[in-house]
């Protein structure tokens, strides 16, 4: 939804000038990055920048057809049609956002396809409708292709039908910059925090199913602002949601103890 506060952003490439391109062109889009890595937040900002109402849907293996295209509900002694958030979406010329779209069930994807290409489409089959797409509806939908690898991809023919946009971790000037931006901490622990995420983020072996996000040492900071001690909020805001291995989280701790 549109809100009057602007969503902070700190740009890292040529993402914004994309996005509009792709929105002028009536593109779909697939954000790929890691998590945390700021889809999200870019696409909360874009549709403040260009006044679209935002849908998200949070996807995941429940999410079916019928969840983002709508129902028969009965109501007092009728029975009524309730729009989906797509079919919202269509009718309204909002940016629907799928997050995390490979989470979604195959056959629940294929209701998409037709508003992916040239026919800008619905179809609602429990109504035996077609519904053609606002002018301004745009179909955003993020990814991140190293979560879970093998096992849980999109198809070719889903990942064709999206411009792609990368999303990796920004570099250690513009992730110290948003940290900052984000939490008003002083440039001295926001670059103490970044060193940390890149000492992690390079060491494999530690066998993490994720790794430090920025998201993570956003949360960090906050703590860190409110008064709580830099290691405690260390533990709390980043090594404990990362891992329950103990040994793993003393490797963590010892390193984050080292930099603070």
């Amino acid at each position: 939804m549109l809100t009057t506060k602007i969503p902070y952003y700190e740009p890292t490439g040529k993402e914004v000038e994309i996005f509009q391109m792709a929105a002028e062109n009536r593109l779909p889009l697939l954000l790929k990055g890691p998590t945390g890595s700021g889809k999200s937040r870019f696409l909360e900002f874009m549709a403040h920048q260009m006044g679209r109402k935002l849908i998200t849907i949070l996807c995941n293996d429940e999410t079916s057809a019928v969840d983002l295209v709508g129902r028969f509900i009965v109501k007092g002694a009728d029975t009524v049609w309730m729009d989906g958030p797509l079919t919202t979406g269509v009718k309204e010329g909002a940016i629907v956002y799928l997050d995390e779209i490979a989470e979604a069930r195959p056959d629940t994807l294929v209701t998409i396809h037709s508003l992916t290409d040239h026919r800008r489409t619905l179809f609602i089959e429990r109504k035996n409708e077609e519904l053609v797409a606002h002018p301004n509806f745009l179909l955003v939908a993020s990814y991140n292709p190293g979560y879970q690898k093998g096992f849980k991809e999109l198809k070719p023919s889903t990942k064709q039908r999206f411009l792609g946009m990368d999303f990796p971790y920004p570099k250690s000037s513009v992730e110290e910059k948003i940290i900052i931006g984000e939490t008003g901490i002083s440039e001295s622990i926001s670059k103490k925090l970044v060193q940390y995420a890149n000492l992690v983020r390079h060491k494999p072996e530690l066998g993490l199913a994720e790794t430090v996000s920025t998201r993570l040492l956003v949360s960090c900071a906050k703590l860190i602002a409110k008064g709580l001690p830099s290691r405690m909020a260390g533990r709390t805001a980043i090594i404990l949601p990362l891992t329950d291995d103990e040994d793993t989280v003393t490797a963590l701790q010892d390193s984050f103890d080292l930099i603070f």
